[in-house]
């Protein structure tokens, strides 16, 4: 799969005038840890490591997504873990996540000593 995306870049050229920026990181460390993130749902912050940083990440993704080319990495994610383990959108819980108020128990004893003293 990585070879078919990077196929679809075109060929970037440094042409720096003074030549002393830092070199570009390779594309194939980018691609990597995109799909990381993609198939983890992990935040940028949380993939990068020494190689690539969170800024570059989105950066790439940024300059892939006006070449119109990162909605088929996307695609192709999906339908290669759709092939690998079977993806069942149908049964999809999007937020499955019940949390407590945390200050409800002090504003029930709040009212109820309230009303009590109302009586």
């Amino acid at each position: 799969m990585r070879e078919e995306f990077l196929a679809l870049l075109p060929p970037r050229v440094e042409d720096h005038p003074l030549g002393c920026h830092r070199a570009r990181i390779d594309d194939c460390v980018v691609f990597d840890k995109l799909v990381e993130a993609l198939v983890f749902g992990a935040g940028y912050e949380r993939i990068a490591d020494a190689d690539c940083s969170a800024t570059t990440m989105r950066r790439r993704r940024d300059e892939w997504i006006r070449l119109g080319i990162f909605d088929r990495l996307r695609l192709a994610c999906l339908d290669a873990y759709d092939k690998m383990i079977g993806l069942d959108l149908a049964d999809l819980a999007v937020d499955g996540c019940t949390t407590k108020a945390p200050c409800a128990e002090s504003v029930l004893v709040a009212a109820r000593w309230t009303a009590a003293r109302a009586a």
